[in-house]
């Protein structure tokens, strides 16, 4: 397929999981409306709240299901932000009552094509309300990176914090990965100040597309930067939304471009 269209879905979630699942749908079915074949969700969709975490995982499977009737009612790829989980991927029970955040692909079958465990963990002072950032009390570093073959390319999955290690895309590009997804909920502080940088930045990288979904708007006292955008490997960007608020961006992919640019400037031989 050589032209497809994407898109990222912007949300501001909160502590009710129905509420924001029929909301996710809401936005899911507008992105389908407008042609896209692939949609990615932000980080803690299903729910953004704190001490949220546990409760949120024992309720994984139910979460998924709700996505997978998702993907087969609209016709559509959806990656699934990021879920707390209470276990890992090979079905052991993650350990000292901490979870992770899985990102899952689904497809238009509603099946779960790929699962990837967030590796960087947000353990970051940050001058706002929060201050002190610790995900590490909570969660459990994944440690494997993550591709997935579908009809428009190669995904490689990647979630918020990741975006700060280049190493980690150019891993993904390596692997096969022409789109780079990256589920996200940037505080405000640090996504005025570097989250479109690090979208590009990593789409220069990798010469991938860099789909970047994320959080707007107050959570309780937390305040996430939203501006989801899309990038594509030259460094463009594609679509943006210029507030917190929910939103849908789309935009055409066109996988020749994208090629014809390797090509031009091989940076992978180079390297």
């Amino acid at each position: 397929m050589t032209f497809s269209r994407l898109a990222a879905i912007q949300m501001n979630s909160q502590d009710q999981i129905e509420v924001n699942l029929t909301h996710a749908f809401e936005l899911l079915t507008e992105a389908a409306q407008a042609g896209c074949q692939l949609a990615v969700l932000p980080e803690n969709f299903a729910c953004f709240a704190p001490g949220q975490q546990r409760r949120t995982a024992e309720r994984f499977d139910e979460i998924i299901t709700a996505v997978a009737q998702w993907a087969q009612t609209l016709n559509m790829w959806i990656v699934a932000g990021s879920i707390p989980c209470a276990h890992r991927p090979n079905g052991q029970s993650v350990a000292n009552g901490r979870v992770r955040s899985a990102c899952v692909l689904l497809d238009p079958s509603g099946d779960a094509v790929a699962r990837y465990d967030k590796i960087h963990l947000f353990d970051v002072a940050v001058q706002d309300s929060i201050g002190q950032y610790q995900e590490s009390a909570t969660f459990e570093a994944g440690d494997e990176i993550v591709t997935a073959q579908t009809p428009f390319g190669t995904l490689g999955l990647m979630v918020c914090y990741d975006l700060r290690f280049p190493e980690q895309a150019i891993a993904l590009r390596q692997q096969g990965a022409e789109i780079l997804t990256a589920p996200s909920a940037f505080t405000y502080l640090t996504g005025g100040a570097h989250w479109q940088l690090l979208l590009r930045a990593r789409a220069l990288d990798s010469q991938c597309v860099v789909i970047g979904a994320g959080q707007g708007g107050w959570h309780g006292s937390r305040q996430t930067w939203g501006h989801s955008a899309i990038v594509d490997g030259w460094g463009d960007v594609l679509a943006h939304i210029t507030s917190e608020h929910p939103s849908v961006i789309a935009t055409e992919y066109d996988a020749l471009t994208l090629q014809a640019r390797r090509i031009a400037m091989p940076l992978m031989t180079h390297r």
